[in-house]
């Protein structure tokens, strides 16, 4: 963390009320089927439309393309934002639940960067992000606290949204 952050972003989320949270989990019930059915539409529209321009338009009209339904599949991913899971509704304002989740989540990515590169295979992804849904009952501190110990650095970050990383281990292998 850089000293001219301001150290109120990097505490806990305040907790939610309980019925609030409650209404937007049988709201998701209800809505991410709905959104669910929606990215598929897009992802199977976007590909037949692709095949189809693939064969008659330039590459760069087909790079363009392809950002342009990655963006609109992130957008309708999106849709679904407001959506409360039933573990964060049952552990809500629950600091040791968020503190495993954090210890796992980082391990998971420390795992995956420090393993052995395969030959022929791409290098394993050595940045991460971790979105305010994993940390929020602990504060992106913890985060830090927990990935610095691992050996990942931060990364320049809003941790009101998510703590991004960077394994500083990769800087010696190339």
């Amino acid at each position: 963390m850089n000293v001219y952050e301001d150290p109120s972003t990097w505490t806990a989320e305040p907790v939610r009320p309980r019925w609030r949270l409650a209404l937007r989990f049988a709201g998701g019930v209800v809505w991410f089927p709905v959104v669910g059915v929606l990215w598929v539409a897009v992802a199977v529209a976007g590909f037949v439309v692709g095949l189809f321009a693939d064969a008659v338009v330039s590459s760069r009209f087909e790079r363009a393309y392809v950002g342009f339904v990655g963006a609109t599949l992130r957008r309708v991913k999106g849709l679904a934002s407001w959506c409360v899971t039933w573990p964060e509704l049952l552990h809500e304002g629950d600091a040791d639940y968020y503190k495993a989740r954090v210890d796992r989540v980082v391990r998971d990515w420390t795992a995956r960067a420090a393993a052995p590169r395969h030959p022929k295979k791409s290098r394993p992804s050595v940045e991460c992000a971790i979105p305010l849904r994993d940390y929020r009952g602990v504060g992106g501190w913890y985060v830090a606290e927990v990935a610095l110990a691992q050996g990942w650095e931060l990364r320049p970050t809003d941790p009101r949204t998510e703590v991004r990383l960077w394994w500083s281990a990769a800087s010696g292998a190339a």
